[in-house]
């Protein structure tokens, strides 16, 4: 469910920088509500809870706005309808495809991020003996292309993982389930309950972030003409995205829940719950303090971009801050 996101976006990435650009001024109608079009990066579900939160409870209209919800899917590509003016804001995944947009000199920009921790993690069988992250080294691994790409590159460094670990994933447990040698990506809000329910199966789960993974994740982009003709607009959405994520996590997330199975009818309030706690007890969101929901660091983003240059995915001339701006948090 969560994982298809990322080959879709990555791919756009490349396209973004030529695509045409529309005329894509924010509307203020006959309410006084400036409306903003707001695109996730996969079907509705609980890790864009905060954001459906905040149009349930309210808290975008509070601060003058009208946000319409775009639900991703696997044919919609955020970069791609932000560079083409068909959204004025949309979800970056991970910083890899952020870092991406800028290399390209997209007209886009990251404002905030509201998971502290990417919940990318590992899978593994139970019974293999596998403990830490570092065991897998010589273990088939199945990912996907733009995995390849990304969060390998980091474990190749940390790990001395090799390229001929790498099997195909194409977002299919049935080999990890088949091969008890093989481990797998996953999000931690998804796979691990997937597999448990429908095979039995309570893998070894390895959340990166918390074995020093830098990268943030579900961050919220900006087109730059927004930004530089309207940032009151940006300011309102990013407080109203703060509380709405505040308020799914510690409040009543019934008015989410609801909003979220309108979009996504397949979804269901068991995953949704699953889900919903695994965003709190892993800390993805606000890494176990509130304050930090949203938040983005010069230091952090500086640790994620000498991390991939080092290992040669950008240049050592791209500069990171053309990539977000920390000019909207609180």
């Amino acid at each position: 469910m969560g994982l298809l996101r990322h080959l879709g976006i990555a791919l756009a990435a490349l396209l973004c920088a030529c695509a045409p650009a529309a005329d894509t001024d924010p509307v203020t109608g006959a309410d006084g509500l400036t409306t903003l079009r707001f695109a996730t990066d996969w079907r509705a579900q609980a890790e864009h809870g905060g954001f459906y939160q905040a149009l349930a409870n309210g808290e975008y209209e509070k601060r003058g706005l009208k946000v319409e919800i775009i639900q991703g899917g696997p044919g919609v590509n955020v970069p791609q309808l932000l560079a083409a003016g068909a959204v004025d804001m949309g979800m970056g995944s991970n910083s890899f495809i952020v870092m991406n947009l800028a290399q390209e000199d997209a007209p886009v920009t990251a404002v905030a991020a509201y998971m502290q921790k990417d919940p990318q993690v590992l899978l593994a069988h139970p019974d293999q003996g596998i403990e830490t992250i570092a065991d897998l080294k010589g273990h088939p691994i199945l990912l996907s292309d733009a995995s390849v790409t990304a969060f390998w590159v980091w474990l190749k460094a940390k790990y001395g993982f090799t390229d001929d670990q790498v099997r195909k994933y194409t977002f299919n447990s049935a080999p990890f389930l088949s091969d008890k040698r093989v481990a797998q990506q996953g999000y931690v809000t998804s796979e691990p309950y997937t597999i448990e329910k429908e095979a039995g199966l309570a893998p070894k789960v390895f959340l990166l972030a918390d074995n020093g993974y830098p990268g943030y994740a579900t961050m919220v982009l900006a087109r730059d003409a927004l930004i530089a003709e309207n940032p009151e607009a940006v300011r309102a959405f990013v407080e109203a995205s703060t509380a709405g994520w505040r308020s799914y996590l510690d409040g009543d997330p019934a008015p989410g829940d609801a909003l979220i199975k309108a979009d996504n009818p397949e979804m269901t309030q068991d995953v949704l719950d699953q889900a919903r706690e695994k965003l709190k007890s892993y800390g993805i969101v606000d890494a176990g303090d509130p304050a930090l929901t949203g938040q983005m660091s010069d230091a952090r983003w500086t640790e994620f971009f000498e991390m991939a240059r080092d290992q040669g995915v950008y240049p050592a001339d791209l500069d990171p801050k053309s990539a977000y701006t920390l000019d909207f948090l609180p």
